[in-house]
């Protein structure tokens, strides 16, 4: 039975709805049972990133609080003022911990989304066309910065300038990327952390070359965002990429990853309103009346935003340290156990998120020794690399010392089958086995599987 659909077998598929409901007992202890054994491939701390919190009586109040909200459309707030105190304290408590204060000559603020990088595009977008005239829009970013501005991009019609980054470092050439700045660079971005090797960007120095082109810089946070603040307040090594610097016009950072609330909740914030408000959709002329829309959703459930504000309330800045510090400490003792290997080499100077390397063997050959000891990596190309983002789940006791022990073996796993060909190669969310040579065959290969496996099961 095929990964993608492994319960055909069990529990049949629905190929319509059904004529006569499932009793509603049935249809949770169906769910129930997925989710248990869905959980446990994470629950032990193997898995790289995804589940950055892994507390279940989070999820659990979580839970409780999205479902008080969940029938809420949150597009209607003269029913559901809730809607608007929630929005708007996660965008302000956001903005505190990126130094929203220090903006000093404009009102900065945000929006909460399930897509903050495309927002930014099509705010950079639409401000430049109604204040510069711009018709023939480019974007300047590292080659390391994350796909979803290549799919912003793609969607809103906006050239992607990629520039190489230092093969070392990995970390953006500031250089190179003013080279690609022209009259119609809507803005350039920077990341902190990048998500394949948790290396930040010289974000001061993206600061300089945008306020020297008269251009925006959006700092990509939406890995770091919300774990960056703590890592520095707690005296890690972690240079300053927020409003501090004069140049950063907007920052992206994720409620959905280290501030541990459900998928789905995102947060773009602005320097300056003119940003934000130049990405509304209004249509005044409707025959249903005035509609307008601040983000790419029109309707959506105010669950998510309920359950985001009820996550940064409950925690607050003392649990946010305390997770932090675990992460930051854990990061740095698998990293310790990485550079025990001479075989290995960690790549630039990462964070709590770290890809490593091999200039003896295939990484690969690691990953798939891991692999068959229940570890799941992200995978990197160009060259090989696997990386681990450290999430709560892996702070648990036990989890250093088991990941020291398998890849002690997985090492000497690599080393004996240097001459072989690795079964794994990169994905991104992941490491696949069965890569083809055409790339781009393979993954469109991969993704119309997916699609055909939803729309009709064997």
């Amino acid at each position: 039975m095929s990964s993608f659909h492994p319960y055909a077998e069990r529990y049949g598929v629905n190929r319509s709805i059904p004529e006569h409901g499932m009793a509603r007992e049935e249809v949770l202890e169906q769910m129930r049972t997925m989710a248990r054994e869905e959980d446990a491939s994470w629950e032990g701390g193997t898995c790289s990133g995804t589940m950055y919190c892994g507390d279940h009586e989070h999820y659990d109040f979580m839970n409780q609080a999205f479902g008080l909200f969940a029938h809420v459309n949150a597009l209607q707030r003269d029913i559901c003022p809730s809607a608007t105190r929630f929005e708007g304290e996660i965008i302000a408590m956001t903005l505190d911990l990126l130094h929203g204060e220090a903006v000093t000559d404009a009102e900065p603020v945000g929006i909460v989304s399930t897509g903050s990088i495309a927002h930014a595009v099509l705010a950079y977008r639409d401000h430049a066309r109604q204040t510069r005239g711009i018709e023939h829009p480019n974007l300047v970013k590292p080659e390391t910065a994350h796909p979803a501005f290549d799919k912003a991009c793609h969607l809103f019609g906006v050239e992607v300038r990629n520039a190489p980054v230092d093969p070392d470092t990995t970390r953006a050439e500031v250089q190179m990327m003013g080279d690609l700045i022209d009259g119609n660079t809507l803005a350039v971005v920077g990341s902190a952390c990048n998500y394949g090797y948790g290396t930040i960007d010289p974000i001061a120095d993206l600061s300089d070359l945008a306020l020297e082109h008269g251009v925006g810089l959006h700092v990509d946070g939406c890995l770091g965002g919300f774990i960056l603040p703590w890592g520095q307040e707690l005296g890690w090594d972690i240079p300053v990429f927020d409003y501090r610097l004069p140049g950063v016009t907007s920052i992206s950072a994720d409620t959905h990853k280290y501030g541990y609330g459900f998928k789905g909740s995102s947060v773009v914030t602005f320097r300056d309103k003119a940003y934000r408000n130049a990405q509304y959709f209004f249509l005044t002329g409707w025959s249903g009346g005035k509609y307008c829309s601040p983000g790419m959703e029109g309707s959506r459930s105010g669950g998510i935003l309920a359950a985001t504000w009820a996550s940064l309330v409950s925690i607050g800045k003392e649990g946010y340290r305390r997770y932090a510090r675990d992460i930051f400490t854990t990061a740095d003792a698998l990293k310790d156990a990485v550079r025990s290997h001479p075989e290995l080499r960690i790549i630039g100077e990462p964070t709590f998120c770290f890809s490593f390397t091999s200039d003896e063997f295939d990484i690969y050959h690691v990953n798939d020794s891991m692999r068959a000891d229940g570890w799941r990596f992200n995978g990197q190309q160009y060259p090989n690399a696997i990386h681990m983002a450290v999430t709560r789940p892996q702070t648990q006791p036990g989890v250093v010392e088991r990941f020291v022990a398998d890849l002690d073996k997985a090492v000497a796993y690599a080393r004996d089958h240097r001459d072989d060909e690795p079964k794994s190669a990169a994905i991104y969310g992941g490491v696949s086995g069965g890569m083809t040579d055409d790339a781009d065959d393979f993954i469109r290969g991969v993704m119309a599987d997916m699609m055909d496996r939803q729309q009709s099961v064997p």
